[in-house]
């Protein structure tokens, strides 16, 4: 029997993706938003935990994400760049762009959240005014936009995705900001170098933390696919019943699909960081029976889902009692067996996840943060017959910062610093917290039924059940009985053969999905609608077969209906 300890251990978890927006047939990069937010999130927060040595929490990179990483810091070191932003910002002459590179530097520079992004820059402002004027009296007036004006819009959107970190610290960029206007190509290169010596230093940085014990780093299934789903598309009838589902049955041969994306993600952590990942954020949180089976089969010590999850699955193993009290359930870990194994599961708080996703970006960051501090002791003090009580906060660690000031500057300073002198919660890392109940032989609650979901919501309704979203499906199952029929023949090389798995592990991420649906802007779902099918006709060409034509069409044209929309979503 063990005591209740004096302390409540906090996990953060901070999830780092982007899906890949590369063009295996070009090898030129869709969209920008991997090297943007490197040098705006994935540096700032690597620099609060260099600044606060004593908390312990854990990052989980995507393997997708590191494999695009490291392709921009190649491309800063062979001098060949395939984003076609990027290489605007080093072009010599903007007098003589073509139209579409006019068009691209338009149509992406004001891309960002206006309100702490935009308007807190006056020279960036009247920029946008400008544009707006010329756009007003008709679309042919743009033509009269100088190259100055396309050099210095393209500055300051660079400007305005830099890390707050870097904004204080980095001469280059205080000088620019200063300057405000008539930016030079010099002042170009110098923008353009140093955000390739940020990209570099991206991956040695979390290596470096990781090596100190500062954090833990998990990972996700290598291009961040949908597992549950992808193994059974019947598992989103688990929450939902009434659910429609995919004209296909199922996704052809995913179980063994879910378990390549697994172990190359194993395999891609132990190259990168020198060990093996002992935890396992799914894509979205997403769990099922089967897809907790693979992991066990993998020898993974721990995985995490959603509040709403382990809720249904409370339900489904005690279908005749009610629900305990939300303290007494929510802050442990869960056994889940699978014959003689078994893995931890952790659920994430939604309510504390959601208030730092949504909520605290309004308020002063000090104010924010004691406020999440008081929550916490207050979740302490509830949870006394708990003998190690965690509570689990898990949530994007890259979009939510848009919609703070100074990119959560302050709010992650005061937050860290606070929990850093509090004696009551102590921060650690789901290893360092599983060694512990280990050590002190803490008996974990059993998990007799798991209930398939993600950690929005609690289903999966955000990827399957509408018209478009089923109709991908439908395109995938298509590519990959393609696929199946071609590689199971003696037609393809073993180097075509792994071109083609490697473009059909792009076209099974789940991101495609989520954007599908018209609770997203247009503007966003077309973007995320034609990369898809870019990967898919790609797939097929790589097959040496041709793309049907149903992959021509747009799957989705997005909306403005009142439901909720964008990289983000609340859990409930």
């Amino acid at each position: 029997m063990t005591s209740h300890s004096s302390k409540l251990d906090l996990a953060l978890l901070w999830h780092m993706h982007q899906p890949d927006y590369r063009d295996y047939k070009t090898g030129e990069f869709m969209l920008p938003w991997v090297y943007l937010h490197a040098i705006k999130d994935y540096t700032d927060m690597a620099h609060h935990l260099e600044n606060h040595p004593n908390i312990r929490l854990v990052v989980n990179f995507v393997p997708v994400l590191l494999d695009q990483l490291e392709d921009y810091a190649d491309q800063f070191t062979s001098g060949t760049i395939r984003d076609p932003l990027l290489r605007l910002l080093a072009a010599p002459d903007f007098d003589h762009l073509s139209p579409d590179e006019r068009l691209l530097i338009l149509n992406s520079c004001f891309l960002n959240n206006h309100e702490t992004m935009l308007k807190p820059y006056p020279a960036y402002q009247q920029l946008r005014d400008l544009y707006d004027h010329l756009q007003a009296i008709g679309d042919k007036e743009l033509m009269y936009i100088s190259g100055q004006y396309l050099a210095d819009l393209l500055v300051w959107y660079h400007l305005a995705w830099m890390g707050e970190s870097v904004r204080r610290e980095n001469e280059c960029i205080v000088h620019l900001m200063s300057q405000e206007k008539l930016f030079s190509y010099g002042d170009r290169i110098q923008l353009f170098n140093l955000i390739g010596t940020l990209i570099q230093g991206i991956i040695p940085r979390y290596r470096k933390l990781a090596k100190s014990g500062q954090i833990e780093l998990s990972t996700t299934p290598h291009y961040h696919p949908l597992a549950p789903l992808l193994i059974d598309f019947n598992s989103a009838r688990d929450s939902l019943p009434d659910i429609s589902l995919p004209a296909n049955s199922a996704y052809p041969g995913g179980y063994n699909r879910v378990a390549a994306h697994l172990q190359s993600a194993i395999d891609s952590h132990r190259q990168r960081f020198g060990s093996e990942p002992d935890g396992i954020w799914p894509a979205e949180g997403s769990v099922s029976e089967p897809l907790l089976n693979i992991l066990i089969e993998h020898g993974r010590q721990w995985c995490a889902s959603g509040e709403g999850v382990l809720a249904n699955s409370l339900h489904k193993s005690y279908p005749d009692q009610p629900l305990p009290a939300r303290n007494d359930y929510l802050y442990r870990p869960y056994r889940f067996e699978s014959g003689d194994n078994s893995i931890l599961c952790f659920y994430r708080d939604d309510q504390l996840s959601d208030l730092i996703g949504f909520e605290y970006s309004k308020w002063f960051g000090r104010d924010a943060a004691e406020n999440l501090v008081q929550r916490l002791e207050q979740i302490r003090n509830e949870t006394n017959s708990n003998p190690a009580p965690i509570v689990s906060i898990i949530l994007d660690g890259e979009n939510a910062w848009e919609s703070y000031p100074y990119n959560g500057y302050y709010f992650l300073d005061d937050l860290y610093g606070i929990l850093e002198k509090n004696a009551d919660i102590r921060t650690t890392t789901l290893h360092a917290y599983i060694t512990r109940l280990s050590e002190n032989k803490t008996e974990v609650s059993r998990l007799p039924a798991l209930a398939a979901g993600s950690w929005v919501y609690g289903n999966f309704s955000t990827w399957i059940g509408d018209r478009d979203k089923n109709q991908a499906w439908d395109l995938l199952c298509a590519a990959k009985q393609s696929y199946d029929l071609v590689t199971h023949s003696a037609r393809l090389t073993d180097e075509e053969k792994k071109a083609a798995e490697r473009q059909l592990a792009s076209c099974e991420s789940s991101d495609w999905f989520w954007w599908f649906g018209d609770y997203n802007s247009p503007h966003s779902v077309e973007s995320f609608d034609l990369a898809f099918r870019k990967n898919l006709a790609n797939l097929y060409r790589l097959l040496n077969i041709p793309a049907p034509v149903t992959i021509l069409e747009p799957i989705s044209r997005g909306g403005v209906s009142a439901g909720e929309g964008g990289a983000m979503r609340h859990a409930s």
